[in-house]
């Protein structure tokens, strides 16, 4: 059994569809498919669930949301249209943000049912043309298919026992079509995975019913080795471990949701990134464990957005509990931190820019010289992280020093360096403006440079 995942840009319109259908057409064993809400058409369209959000402030904010329902039907509109499928199904697709509004939710609720019209109506229509071609295929709620998750809106987690009734899907004659990024709570409440929670859904079917394989269908033919709009016609990676491609994700790789594969990797289930448009072509395997075969660093990744919270006291690493208080701080303000390189009189957090507004920073700040009386505590914006990934770097000497004298060619200064104890990577801080001549030559030295 596999399980296959298409996302939006893999479902935005009826052609994209008819290349699904022919997809799932093509190997028996593709038995359980989730999809997306339909993505964009073209650079400057809008995805259907941005059209829903909008819709649901409209509502939220005591505004009439016809002109956004009207956006949304018209994007189903012409898929079903040019599917020829009946137009019953938009019917119900209004019938369903009516009663979603109407009912008795929290807007809380009543704003993650919204959102999540876009894949449970996708997955309505897609089921309907696999029907519609002599497919047997049925659409599966997420609450049927057993997908129950923890009561957290926008960010809810899969419960444990999920698994057990989703290995049913096994049992099951008929193509399911479920849609993904929502489960329910014990209680029966409608609840949204993170944003990109689509992904999550597909790694959690596959985990669940122990698949032999978890497709994912995207836009592009495999995973690169570093972004393509840094560098031009970068190398694509064949495979990779979940581990590294953790990493990736983690450090701007956008092919995934970062939290998707965890499903996936504790059941060891191996993962292939395709191409909805070119099928045929190889994609990328994603397994536990594999055989490094030359160069031991598969990718470069890089994300800018961050910003360093320095601290310096004198003979700080004598007074116990300092890290700890000053972690506490920014837990009592709601800031997660990414990094905390650190020497004996100073320490670094490293947090994403987005987080800490001009008056969340100066109500930390004023913390830490009240609480902590360090000698100096400022903030430095503007900054980009780079990534080196690969698990077998420690088998290699010379990683670090390859990858410095790199950053010297590009002329970038290092503002900070960091290498976990599991070596998988190794990171860069660097000026924004600098970070995509730096990946430049990072790539030169380890991609275009004969090697150990």
């Amino acid at each position: 059994m596999k399980v296959a995942k298409f996302g939006g840009s893999s479902v935005a319109s009826a052609e994209q569809l008819k290349k699904v259908a022919n997809i799932i057409q093509g190997d028996k064993q593709r038995k359980a498919i989730v999809v997306s809400a339909p993505g964009k058409r073209f650079s400057e369209d809008i995805k259907v669930t941005d059209l829903l959000i909008d819709l649901g402030q409209a509502y939220q904010d005591s505004q009439n949301y016809q002109q956004e329902l009207d956006a949304v039907l018209t994007r189903f509109r012409s898929i079903v249209e040019q599917l020829k499928l009946s137009t019953d199904v938009l019917t119900e697709i209004e019938s369903d943000v009516k009663d979603i509004i109407q009912s008795d939710y929290t807007i809380e609720l009543k704003l993650e049912a919204i959102k999540a019209v876009g894949e449970d109506s996708l997955a309505k229509v897609l089921s309907l043309y696999l029907q519609s071609l002599g497919m047997n295929a049925t659409y599966l709620n997420p609450q049927e298919a057993g997908i129950i998750v923890s009561d957290q809106p926008g960010s809810a987690q899969i419960l444990e026992e999920s698994f057990d009734k989703l290995y049913q899907l096994r049992n099951r004659e008929e193509i399911v079509v479920i849609p993904g990024f929502f489960g329910y709570t014990k209680e029966g409440k409608l609840v949204t995975f993170s944003r990109g929670g689509s992904d999550i859904t597909g790694s959690i079917v596959a985990a669940g019913a122990q698949a032999e394989l978890y497709e994912n269908f995207t836009d592009v033919d495999s995973v690169y080795c570093v972004n393509p709009q840094i560098v031009d016609n970068p190398k694509e990676i064949t495979s990779l471990t979940y581990k590294e491609m953790r990493e990736l994700s983690y450090a701007g790789f956008s092919v995934f949701h970062a939290e998707a594969l965890i499903p996936a990797f504790k059941a060891k289930i191996p993962v292939c990134i395709k191409n909805t448009n070119n099928p045929d072509g190889l994609g990328t395997i994603i397994v536990s464990r594999k055989e490094v075969r030359g160069n031991p660093v598969v990718g470069i990744a890089s994300d800018a957005g961050f910003l360093s919270l320095y601290v310096s006291k004198y003979l700080m690493n004598r007074e116990i509990g300092f890290g700890r208080r000053l972690l506490n701080i920014l837990e009592d303000e709601g800031i997660s931190y990414e990094h905390t390189p650190s020497g004996i009189d100073d320490l670094s957090v490293i947090i994403r820019e987005s987080q800490l507004t001009p008056e969340k920073e100066e109500t930390i700040i004023n913390r830490i010289k009240n609480e902590l009386q360090p000698d100096a505590v400022y903030t430095e914006r503007g900054l980009a992280l780079i990534m080196i990934v690969g698990e077998e770097m420690h088998s290699y000497i010379g990683t670090a020093a390859r990858a410095t004298k790199a950053l010297e060619d590009a002329e970038v200064n290092i503002e900070m360096i960091n290498q976990g104890s599991s070596e998988v990577s190794l990171m860069f801080g660097v000026k924004a403006e600098g970070v995509n001549r730096a990946v430049q030559s990072l790539y030169r030295a380890f991609f275009e440079t004969e090697l150990w």
